[in-house]
């Protein structure tokens, strides 16, 4: 079982072109349950950030809310993702799953949180809101 805590807000999955540079206020000021990842690949660069927080220039997907696994989790425990993500595909809800050092986040869409946390507390973990 995991403990599972749903952060404030909504959140933002953004698309910058591969050449981009970042707004410098994007990181700056982040509150306890904030959350800003960024990805950079040859195709272009991916943000996850409080949908307030959306680059002006990116292409945005917006109303989504993210679920932080309690951590910090040990790095050589496998299926931890695996045990958050099937019981979400099982109940048909869309995720958005990143990691960072200390733990793992899901982004699933606002108008699915209930049937999200209703998926997950049946997998055997509980979610704090």
């Amino acid at each position: 079982m995991l403990d599972i805590a749903l952060l404030p807000g909504e959140y933002a999955v953004c698309r910058l072109a591969a050449a981009s540079s970042l707004p410098p206020t994007l990181p700056g000021g982040l509150s306890d349950g904030d959350v800003v990842t960024v990805s950079w690949t040859a195709d272009g660069i991916s943000v996850i950030c409080p949908a307030e927080r959306a680059p002006e220039q990116a292409v945005v997907e917006t109303s989504w809310r993210c679920l932080r696994v309690s951590g910090p989790l040990d790095l050589a425990v496998s299926g931890t993702l695996a045990s958050l993500v099937d019981p979400m595909a099982a109940a048909r809800v869309s995720v958005v799953a990143f990691s960072t050092y200390d733990t793992d986040y899901l982004l699933v869409p606002a108008v699915r949180l209930s049937e999200a946390v209703i998926a997950l507390e049946r997998a055997g973990h509980r979610v704090l809101t």
